[in-house]
């Protein structure tokens, strides 16, 4: 039974950590508060606002503030929050090989607990916070492939990001390589272990499983200081996955397997929607010159579908919609996932006229990969066929840095302001050269209220 990783989570220093895998956290970082600014006007944020505030008051743990709110909590409260906040724009960080998302449960988890730690007079660095980060995304990552590979069900990622949160939270409180081993089996204990493609099938404000995998990491963090025993995580521990485990900080999963979003929808739409913008780009096809569209792909992104979603949480989960988006709007931006989008009638035909065909040579490459190609059949009798085609954003097609940029100031301008943007994207893109009271404004901008919220609001 491996044990050794806990001494890799007890004793991770930040000359450890290679530059590539500072400049993916730095990358998330800046990204995923984007999200979590426009996902702090959605009503499964405010909905789950109401709900922390009425069971997560702060006590003894310290005081945390919620991303983009304000409203001050218990870390587990903040992290519960903070993560259904950020999944509800499903714009986030990922990983292919998980067939999920880390930084949605991590970033609003270590924040939360950074925050209260902060309250109570014990303040951490950049440095520091880059280490942490590094913890819970790699631990993360190596559970969820860990998982994936034993269990028959597709677990959501609230079901592994609860440990990697719970090891590095632990680290935070100063655990002994004992006690983070304790802490990562009652998160995995307490994990949800929800079941992703009944939210496929069925879509609804569950999502990815984030909103319970956080505070329940974090939860799982303070049990173990207190002396709650819970290991083994047999993710890490049971010898049937030693192999995800035998290179830990020597390899990093981080650089591997991050990958970024385009779009603010299921990531397996993706190559379909990159497919769609080049084929109409290149070209000059317009909605109105369409006579159907063919999307070939692999078995769950069929499940997406989706041709009249009744809910943006349809939405999210579809194919077929988003695909019309793309072809009436050109993008799919902050305006294209408002609920009026909905009734847009050209984008309803347009919908209306998309074939999803599965294929088995897409089932088999779709492992790693998401996988898609798109045909358009014109009016005029032309069939414009795609290449086979990946999402942008993976680590052999990234995202430049101004790609990042742009997306994040898309999301995030027209909710908290282009300055206080700027301010935020300047300490997230710099964040582990900050020192404590750098890192206490940082913390400052991004718990901030947005323009919808006045302090007095977000203290309902």
């Amino acid at each position: 039974m491996n044990t050794a990783w806990s001494e890799f989570v007890h004793d991770l220093g930040y000359d450890d950590i290679p530059d590539a895998v500072r400049k993916v956290l730095r990358r998330s970082f800046t990204d995923t508060m984007g999200v979590a600014a426009i996902g702090s006007t959605t009503e499964m944020s405010a909905i789950t606002a109401k709900a922390a505030d009425a069971l997560w008051h702060a006590g003894t743990s310290g005081a945390a503030r919620c991303l983009m709110d304000g409203r001050t909590l218990s870390p587990a409260g903040a992290a519960f929050y903070g993560a259904f906040t950020v999944d509800s724009i499903d714009a986030h960080d990922g990983s292919s090989p998980n067939k999920g998302h880390a930084g949605s449960a991590v970033f609003p988890s270590l924040l939360a607990m950074i925050d209260a730690e902060a309250s109570k007079g014990r303040p951490v660095d950049g440095r520091r916070l880059m280490v942490l980060l590094a913890i819970a995304y790699e631990v993360s990552y190596r559970a969820g492939q860990a998982q994936h590979e034993t269990v028959p069900d597709y677990h959501t990622s609230g079901a592994w990001t609860a440990v990697g949160v719970a090891a590095s939270g632990a680290a935070l409180l100063g655990a002994s390589p004992a006690h983070i081993r304790e802490a990562a089996g009652i998160a995995e204990y307490h994990g949800p272990r929800s079941q992703m493609m009944r939210c496929i099938d069925h879509p609804s404000m569950l999502r990815d499983g984030v909103g319970w995998g956080a505070p329940s990491g974090v939860t799982a963090a303070y049990l173990a200081q207190l002396g709650f025993t819970g290991a083994p995580a047999i993710t890490i521990e049971a010898d049937d996955v030693a192999s995800f485990w035998d290179d830990l900080g020597t390899e990093w999963r981080i650089v591997s397997d991050t990958h970024y979003k385009a779009y603010p929808v299921c990531r397996w739409a993706h190559p379909s929607l990159d497919a769609v913008q080049d084929l109409m780009t290149e070209h000059r096809v317009t909605a109105n010159m369409i006579e159907r569209v063919r999307i070939r792909t692999f078995h769950n992104a069929i499940r997406l579908a989706g041709h009249a979603p009744q809910n943006v949480d349809e939405l999210t989960y579809a194919i077929a919609y988003p695909v019309a988006i793309m072809i009436v709007r050109g993008q799919i931006g902050v305006e294209e996932i408002q609920p009026d989008i909905l009734q847009d009638t050209e984008i309803q035909r347009i919908s209306n006229l998309i074939e999803l065909e599965e294929t088995e040579a897409y089932n088999k490459l779709s492992v790693g990969k998401r996988w898609a190609d798109v045909t358009l059949y014109l009016k005029d009798g032309r069939a414009l066929v795609s290449e086979p085609r990946t999402p942008r954003g993976d680590p052999d097609l990234p995202l430049s840095d101004e790609e990042i940029a742009t997306k994040f100031h898309l999301f995030a301008d027209p909710i908290v302001g282009p300055e206080r943007a700027g301010v935020i994207e300047m300490q997230t893109g710099r964040f582990d050269e900050l020192d404590t009271n750098e890192i206490a404004a940082l913390l400052d901008s991004v718990t901030e209220p947005t323009l919808a919220k006045s302090p007095r609001v977000a203290a309902e």
